[in-house]
């Protein structure tokens, strides 16, 4: 039988993934235990969902982050007191620095609304939709130092149709997140997800 694996959310806005993650374990046995949730604002709905799942919060703002490294000292020493192995990142708005990246190596996973390397940033979607692209997506990778990068794990690409609105292509981005990010958690608890030497991940069957 797998083991959880133990997770830290970090987030800044609604916290939908979140609650993907929370309704995966319950519905679907998803192997996965968060132990810990951080939000980078206190106005973030996702501190209710975490609440709601009696889930503990850790809620940062803006004086926390004038340091970045201090926050992420004190960020990295709550999940490790509450036995994070992970780091799952689920709309977080602030860029993780080194000291979270070497207090997990491999081991923080971000998700991003499009099919990397196209359309890095904050604003990806519109980025993509103005680009007239007939494909976009989501990724799933795990962070390093530079932003929008690191080992790819998962992709899922999205259409975009003729005369969708931009509102219509982000909820279509958002409910292919809500699938692919349980999934991946589900092959990392599996033991299925290893990064070669090569900074490329294979994911064994």
């Amino acid at each position: 039988m797998t083991q959880p694996v133990k997770i830290g959310v970090l987030l800044s806005g609604s916290g939908t993934n979140l609650q993907a993650i929370i309704d995966g374990i319950a519905q679907e046995g998803l192997p996965v235990s968060i132990v810990k949730v951080v939000s980078s604002r206190p106005d973030a709905y996702g501190i209710e969902r975490a609440k709601a799942a009696n889930i503990p919060v850790l809620v940062m703002n803006r004086e926390r982050y004038a340091d970045p490294l201090a926050a992420d000292e004190l960020i990295v020493n709550e999940l490790r007191e509450a036995g994070a192995e992970y780091v799952v990142m689920a709309g977080y708005m602030r860029k993780v620095t080194p000291v979270m990246l070497k207090a997990f190596p491999d081991r923080v996973l971000n998700l991003h609304p499009a099919l990397l390397p196209s359309f890095k940033g904050a604003h990806a979607i519109q980025d993509a939709f103005d680009a007239g692209v007939k494909v976009t997506g989501v990724t799933v990778h795990f962070a390093n130092e530079d932003y929008d990068k690191g080992p790819i794990v998962a992709q899922e690409p999205v259409r975009v149709e003729e005369n969708m609105t931009v509102e219509q292509l982000e909820g279509r981005i958002h409910a292919v997140e809500h699938e692919l990010y349980p999934r991946v958690l589900r092959w990392i608890a599996e033991g299925r997800v290893t990064v070669g030497s090569d900074r490329k991940v294979s994911i064994s069957l």
